[in-house]
């Protein structure tokens, strides 16, 4: 399950806004929101690369965690 360090989140809306950019290019996506560590983690069927630049357009910088 690919992992993100996601800067910007600080809220439930944020929580929302970003599943909302997950889920619009992979509405089978599993999104899992640590919203106290700024980590995202996402079960898809969608390239990295899509999901970090879904989450980027939603407001918030998605870098890939090692």
């Amino acid at each position: 399950m690919p992992s993100f360090d996601v800067k910007g989140m600080s809220c439930n809306h944020c929580v929302k806004s970003v599943t909302a950019a997950v889920q619009a290019i992979d509405p089978a996506a599993r999104i899992d929101v640590d919203l106290a560590q700024g980590v995202v983690k996402v079960e898809s069927g969608q390239p990295a690369a899509a999901i970090a630049q879904a989450i980027g357009e939603a407001g918030y910088e998605a870098t890939p965690r090692a």
